[in-house]
């Protein structure tokens, strides 16, 4: 009698989180960086990092799981930016409240709050194609090292590998497709080509009166060197 299936344990969904929440942290030590570098105190960039890596980190292990679980498609655009458009504006939003409550000591939110969301909206597009291209990058490297030992990260891998089989194979194909377009176009040009020059031949139209013989044209005239160079006279009267 075969063992029951056990549900997966918390430690697998977070190595399928950890991508997602790697590069959440990322963008908020680079926002820390960037206050310090605009001349912030030390605890304010902390507090900035802090603020905004931890919502970004939670969500996008969320993302990271929806990807790897096959709830969210891989490679395309869409759903990152619906899901950032929301999360973005939510993650910096937590930023500005701690920054204040930390700093200055008083819950504070911006004062026009549906100008501040409705532009870190606007925002959050730039945000989600950063993410995704880091994140389908750095997920396939670490669900690889995960797969011995968990499961659910054996089928993510296994996932982004078909993935990128996929659009590999239709790169292929649109390359193939190009080549063999340009083969066609030179193939007509070349018949066009011989097909518009006279007597069947590729060469220049004014050259072909003098193709038959090695007679030059009538209107040219010759004179025979004599032995020293001299030309020779024309006889008088004639």
């Amino acid at each position: 009698m075969s063992e029951p299936l056990q549900p997966p344990r918390i430690s697998a969904f977070a190595q399928l989180a950890a991508p997602g929440a790697l590069v959440g942290v990322l963008a908020g030590s680079v926002a820390g960086l960037l206050a310090l570098l605009v001349g912030q105190p030390l605890g304010w960039a902390l507090t900035t990092a802090l603020g905004l890596g931890v919502p970004l980190a939670l969500l996008g292990g969320l993302y990271g799981i929806g990807a790897a679980t096959g709830h969210i498609r891989l490679g395309v655009f869409a759903p990152a930016a619906v899901f950032w458009l929301i999360g973005f504006p939510l993650s910096r939003l937590t930023q500005e409240i701690v920054v204040h409550l930390v700093i200055a000591g008083n819950l504070r939110v911006p004062d026009d709050l549906l100008g501040f969301l409705a532009y870190q909206g606007i925002v959050s597009a730039g945000f989600a194609i950063g993410f995704i291209w880091l994140h389908e990058r750095l997920a396939p490297q670490l669900f690889r090292r995960f797969a011995p030992r968990n499961p659910l990260a054996a089928q993510a891998f296994a996932r982004y590998a078909s993935h990128a089989e996929t659009v590999w194979a239709a790169k292929t194909r649109a390359r193939a497709a190009r080549a063999a377009v340009r083969g066609r176009s030179g193939s007509a040009t070349r018949n066009s080509r011989a097909e518009a020059a006279p007597g069947g031949t590729a060469g220049p139209p004014e050259y072909a009166r003098y193709e038959g013989g090695p007679a030059a044209p009538p209107e040219t005239t010759s004179i025979t060197p004599l032995p020293h160079g001299t030309p020779r006279a024309a006889p008088e009267g004639a």
